[in-house]
């Protein structure tokens, strides 16, 4: 009789399968427990600052405009006729009274020669009644000749002297028609090119532009200026008059070519009015020029020191965003994070803004980076290089010397 035993190998393969299957499940989970676990935090953004500079600030005014002559002369054509002679070298200086052109004399002169023949003509007329007068008045006390030849004697005599008076302006009008046929400097200065030749008729129909002369010591410097910077000017002027003992302002005229002029010049006069079509003023200055370095035409600009900001808060421009009409700073605190910062902006001093409102000296402004942060983000702060922060503040202390 056979007896029927369940295999000890099934039941043991059995057991192994539920032990495989519970270590394969064992090991998905710590697979999903690996890949639920968070990646490590990034590092905050790297930015740059650099503290706000505080100090004594001198504000400048600039202007932007044009030189011209004290006396820019232009010599015309008085009289009609052809040019014989060019008497100077085109840009050189001239004296006041030296001859730059000479027009063909000859018909001027036979035109004095014929007043002079009229004049004589009306002289002998008037000559003529005064001795019919003079006869006439014995011979009327006689009643020898009637009171109305007499009357007609003196009649006689007073339009023989308005003859002669009428002959006499023809003369002088001769004499200064001839006279400026000869064509003078009225000035001292220098000349410019010529607009004729010899040879050319001049003065036909109107007075025919032949040169121009401009004195050049001193030089005027014209700008125009907006009226609320006139009205900021208008109200420093009293109290620049104070601080300086009653002595002007110095101005120093920047060339083109980025040069200070050496001999620092002074307010002449502002225009009356305002012109309408630009809202501008114009406003005058004059600076001495004793080499003739600066001629009339020449670009510049006119600065001088309006005041002196007493602990003015100062920041790059670069730090300084502006979006419409509104500008503010980003600031990284004390516990590394950015915030924006309203401000109000005045002045610029060399690549710096002076900051009005909005900051205060112990703020750190942000240069660079600004597009990887936003405002309550944690960020690395980095101090700007010494030569960027350095090159304002030389900026600045060239600005400050030359206002003094």
């Amino acid at each position: 009789m056979r007896t029927r035993i369940s295999s000890p190998v099934g039941c043991r393969d059995g057991a192994w399968a539920a032990t495989g299957a519970a270590l394969v499940f064992a090991a998905l989970g710590v697979a999903g427990c690996q890949e639920k676990q968070a990646p490590p935090p990034a590092a905050p953004p790297e930015v740059v600052v650099t503290p706000v500079v505080q100090r004594d600030v001198p504000i400048q005014m600039e202007m932007v405009g044009q030189t011209k002559g004290s006396q820019d002369v232009e010599i015309r054509a008085r009289v009609e006729g052809f040019l014989e002679d060019v008497s100077f070298t085109e840009g050189s200086v001239v004296r006041k009274g030296q001859v730059l052109y000479r027009i063909d004399p000859k018909p001027f002169q036979a035109t004095l020669a014929n007043s002079q023949a009229d004049l004589a003509t009306a002289q002998a007329r008037l000559a003529k009644t005064t001795n019919d007068v003079n006869r006439y008045r014995p011979l009327v006390a006689q009643q020898a000749v009637s009171q109305q030849e007499l009357d007609n004697a003196l009649s006689a005599q007073s339009a023989a002297q308005a003859q002669v008076e009428a002959q006499k302006a023809k003369v002088d009008q001769s004499k200064i028609d001839l006279g400026y046929t000869t064509v003078v400097s009225p000035i001292d200065g220098l000349v410019g090119t010529t607009q004729v030749k010899a040879g050319n008729l001049v003065g036909r129909g109107d007075a025919t532009l032949l040169t121009t002369v401009s004195e050049l010591d001193p030089i005027l410097f014209r700008a125009g200026i907006s009226e609320a910077e006139y009205l900021r000017l208008s109200r420093r002027v009293d109290e620049l008059r104070k601080e300086r003992n009653g002595a002007p302002v110095p101005i120093n005229l920047v060339l083109a070519d980025g040069t200070v002029h050496p001999h620092p010049g002074r307010l002449d006069v502002i225009e009356r009015a305002v012109d309408a079509a630009t809202g501008t003023l114009t406003i005058q200055f004059k600076f001495p020029n004793p080499g003739g370095l600066i001629r009339p035409g020449q670009y510049g600009r006119a600065q001088f020191v309006l005041e002196t900001r007493k602990g003015a808060l100062l920041v790059p421009q670069r730090a300084v965003q502006e979006l419409q009409n509104l500008y503010n700073v980003a600031v990284v605190g004390s516990d590394n994070t950015v915030s924006v910062k309203n401000v109000t902006v005045g002045p610029r001093v060399g690549n710096l803004w002076v900051i009005e409102k909005g900051l205060a000296p112990t703020d750190r402004v942000v240069v660079e980076g600004l597009q990887r942060v936003r405002p309550g983000t944690p960020v690395t702060p980095k101090m700007a290089t010494p030569a960027a922060s350095d090159g304002a503040a030389t900026a600045t202390g060239v600005a400050a010397g030359e206002g003094k």
